[in-house]
């Protein structure tokens, strides 16, 4: 569906897909841990987004669509009390592919834990200001706010260099 939208001329198209939240146990019964939960959810998410990125491909549209697979955050690195991992803003990941980006690489890494960014991390902000680029929407530029002053549109707006 996300293709088709795609092909005639949607700009954006989202997906939700599966639960969104992996607290703990849900009211689903005893069987919705956040081990059984991903057990079911990673493996038709692997291939709906295998899909759609090869789909695309196929067509010859994935250099003009960016593909991007992103949680509001990350989880902690260990499963709580309830079975599940609770938000943790230290360390999280976004999946991009096509819209002309350098493939097949991963970028960033963290402590042995995954806790938390070791290096020269990369931000929500910096995978805004490549989401802007491909929507041509200049990361670096001002627009007017409510009393006309200007105002940025990221406070950090630096590229993901790796990925051009």
């Amino acid at each position: 569906a996300a293709r088709r939208l795609v092909e005639v001329g949607v700009p954006v198209v989202t997906m939700n897909i599966g639960e969104w939240d992996h607290h703990g146990v849900l009211s689903n019964g005893p069987k919705s841990d956040i081990v059984t939960q991903m057990a079911t959810e990673l493996p038709w998410f692997d291939r709906a987004i295998t899909a759609l990125i090869t789909d695309l491909d196929d067509r010859g549209l994935l250099d003009d669509v960016l593909v991007v697979a992103w949680g509001e955050m990350g989880r902690t690195p260990r499963i709580n009390r309830q079975a599940g991992r609770d938000h943790w803003q230290e360390s999280g990941f976004a999946l991009m592919a096509g819209g002309g980006l350098r493939m097949g690489q991963a970028i960033g890494e963290t402590d042995r834990n995954a806790a938390h960014p070791q290096g020269n991390p990369h931000t929500p902000e910096h995978v805004f200001a490549m989401i802007y680029r491909h929507l041509g929407i200049d990361p670096t530029q001002t627009i007017p706010d409510f009393a006309g002053r200007p105002r940025q549109l990221l406070d950090d707006n630096t590229l993901i260099t790796e990925l051009l």
